[in-house]
């Protein structure tokens, strides 16, 4: 019972969201089924508390201070600005969801070479079910991922990406997620599926904004199969609003030879959860997980990363870099995974964290699991403040003492930013880090719920 969030009211309306979605009857028996397991484990186990390892440091119970609603089509109707991390005159491919529904009318896809399917999950389940079958639902565990089984319980609609053998996406699929709320506070629960084919490659941009002043819960769940040396680069930016809860689980599956290329900048929500599952199957794959938070007022944001070497000869690194002031609190629990049998596995992560106030929190758990005695391995985790003797040469030089301390925050977040291989997405996320820093404390803190 260790893990059961205590107030068992919290999962009625996700019971009954479960009920009213099995009862409209449209789904096929393997999803019908795939639902009610994830609903089943939900109410066997409940929600994840601080009792259970994986959720020490972050604890769900405000949550229950918003009723959230199920969004219906009228919600979220009215959409003032789509944010984007490239120019709209960059954007080949762009889909809009709003309220974790796909908007046809705001989302449009350039031309697409044969073999290329992308588009709502909703519109596949209706008229290619048998396309996804074989992949929704089979990666990861529900027990281990309590959100993820909320969110098959309850997903109808995602981004699907599914490529063929040897099909190259050329330009950047930019994947829009806006959590828009009018008079009531809203949860909804994004499915995405990405499948690439044997030597096939796609970037994917994805964006999460918000509008409007009531809580939001955005629990979204992502799984990726990469096939035999297929690359995918998977970039993330999370700006939604401070009063929203943002929880997000990616599960990867890595052929031989695959390579996976991701970063994640999270400067919003109230409580956000960015939570990385890889699983490297095949020899020779490759998996690279970084990243960069800014947090301030009362903000949570958790970084939890699990990276499975099943094989020989894989490759996988981590950097996670963070600024925190205020009262702001962030969460790093990375573990790399050595299985038996598993020689010459390279595996690396650092999380490096700016503590800019005396009342901020970091909680940092690098871990290495290993079971092979030829491998090179390594993590760490730093936290500290601001270098007096630099911030002393550069105020020396005549640069007043608040652009000094920025140029340094933007100096070491830079680091981090430059790894991302995508042409044109480092001024853009260089430039959030520079708005962020360019806000008053009066104006962040005015927007806290």
């Amino acid at each position: 019972m260790a893990g059961i969030m205590t107030d068992t009211t919290a999962l009625q309306p996700y019971l009954a969201q479960h009920t009213a979605l099995q009862a409209q009857g449209q789904a096929a028996a393997w999803l019908g089924g795939l639902r009610d397991r994830g609903m089943q484990r939900l109410a066997e186990k409940g929600l994840p508390t601080p009792r259970v390892e994986a959720w020490k440091y972050t604890n769900l119970r405000p949550l229950l201070k918003h009723d959230f609603a199920a969004p219906t089509e009228e919600d979220g109707l009215r959409i003032d600005r789509i944010p984007s991390l490239q120019p709209a005159a960059e954007t080949t491919h762009r889909l809009v969801f709003v309220n974790g529904r796909f908007r046809s009318e705001l989302s449009h896809l350039g031309s697409l070479p044969e073999g290329v399917t992308i588009g709502s999950l909703a519109a596949l389940l209706r008229e290619a079910p048998q396309r996804i079958e074989p992949h929704l639902g089979r990666l990861g565990s529900l027990d281990e991922h309590p959100m993820v089984a909320l969110n098959t319980a309850l997903m109808e609609d995602g981004f699907v990406l599914l490529l063929d053998d040897g099909v190259v996406l050329a330009e950047p699929i930019d994947v829009v997620f806006i959590a828009a709320t009018g008079e009531r506070a809203l949860a909804f629960h994004p499915r995405n599926l990405m499948v690439l084919g044997r030597d096939s490659q796609a970037t994917v941009l994805e964006h999460h904004a918000g509008q409007g002043e009531q809580a939001t819960l955005s629990n979204l769940a992502t799984e990726a199969w990469i096939g035999a040396g297929a690359r995918l680069w998977h970039y993330r930016k999370q700006e939604e609003l401070r009063s929203a809860f943002h929880l997000s689980s990616t599960q990867l599956l890595l052929a031989r030879d695959a390579s996976y290329d991701s970063f994640v900048l999270s400067t919003g929500a109230r409580l956000s959860r960015n939570e990385v599952k890889a699983e490297l199957t095949g020899e020779g794959a490759e998996c690279h997980l970084n990243g960069a938070y800014l947090m301030r007022g009362e903000q949570h944001c958790d970084t939890t990363t699990v990276v499975e070497h099943k094989v020989p000869h894989t490759t996988c690194r981590e950097m996670f870099r963070g600024v925190l002031d205020d009262s702001a609190r962030a969460v790093f629990q990375g573990r790399i995974v050595v299985e038996p049998g598993a020689q010459k596995t390279d595996g690396h992560q650092l999380c490096q964290t700016l503590i800019l106030s005396d009342r901020a929190e970091i909680d940092a758990k690098p871990e290495l699991e290993i079971y092979a005695d030829d491998v090179k391995c390594s993590h760490g985790a730093t936290a500290g403040e601001l270098d007096d003797a630099a911030l002393f040469y550069l105020r020396s030089r005549g640069i007043p003492e608040a652009r000094a301390r920025h140029i340094l925050i933007e100096s070491f977040l830079g680091e981090a930013v430059q790894k991302i291989a995508a042409e044109g997405l480092c001024p853009a996320l260089l430039s959030s880090v520079a708005n962020w820093l360019a806000q008053t404390h009066d104006e962040t803190h005015g927007e806290a719920a």
